[in-house]
């Protein structure tokens, strides 16, 4: 059998890579899908599983303390204002952080506690995904990037915190929060009227 020459072999490489890219894309769980079971260690070094707060309202946010766009809701104290209030009302919010190694965002160690006694307060958990898996099983392609699992498991809500995709903290006054909206209806009993939208912000950094 013939070899292929160096540069054919390459651009057959490159194609597989983007076709494993789009077929992972095509996987990540549907608005109303199960949400995919995960384990992940925290900021202090507990394991947490996705599945161990069935019976509650879970949001997963994918962060990254480097990127401007996120920034922009914690220099402005909008996230955290949005942690604590649906916190107290029983919700898990559980940041999840899938910066590579070496990439912008990677936390490890003290690094990682003092985000989490810093920024992160508010939320229930600081989550390492150094690895990537469970970015990858969800298809988070974005910093911010949220997530909102009802208390059967289920994905209601996928996208971005809300309408206006800028990082400049003058917008968010303007912007409706799809989040703070999903939340409000979910736990008021009724469907969410906006269920997905298109994240926005720094890629992801795996």
């Amino acid at each position: 059998m013939k070899k292929l020459h160096p540069y054919l072999s390459t651009a057959c490489a490159a194609v597989l890579f983007l076709a494993n890219a789009a077929a992972a894309r095509a996987e990540a769980p549907a608005v109303g899908s199960a949400a995919p079971d995960f384990s992940l260690t925290d900021s202090g070094g507990k394991v947490h599983k996705l599945s161990e707060h069935k019976g509650k309202y879970v949001v997963l946010e994918w962060t990254n303390p480097g990127c401007p766009f996120v920034r922009k809701h914690y220099d402005s104290g909008n996230m955290q204002k949005l942690q604590a209030e649906y916190v107290k009302k029983g919700v898990v919010w559980l940041d999840v952080d899938s910066s590579a190694p070496g990439k912008e965002g990677y936390l490890e160690g003290d690094s990682a506690k003092k985000a989490k006694d810093g920024d992160y307060a508010a939320a229930s958990a600081l989550l390492a995904d150094p690895d990537g898996k469970v970015g990858h099983l969800y298809g988070a392609t974005n910093t911010p990037h949220l997530y909102i699992v009802d208390p059967e498991g289920k994905l209601i809500y996928s996208g971005a915190i809300d309408s206006i995709a800028s990082a400049d903290k003058g917008d968010i006054a303007k912007a409706t929060n799809y989040v703070r909206a999903a939340l409000d209806e979910a736990l008021a009993g009724k469907p969410v009227t906006k269920a997905s939208s298109k994240a926005y912000g720094c890629s992801v950094k795996y």
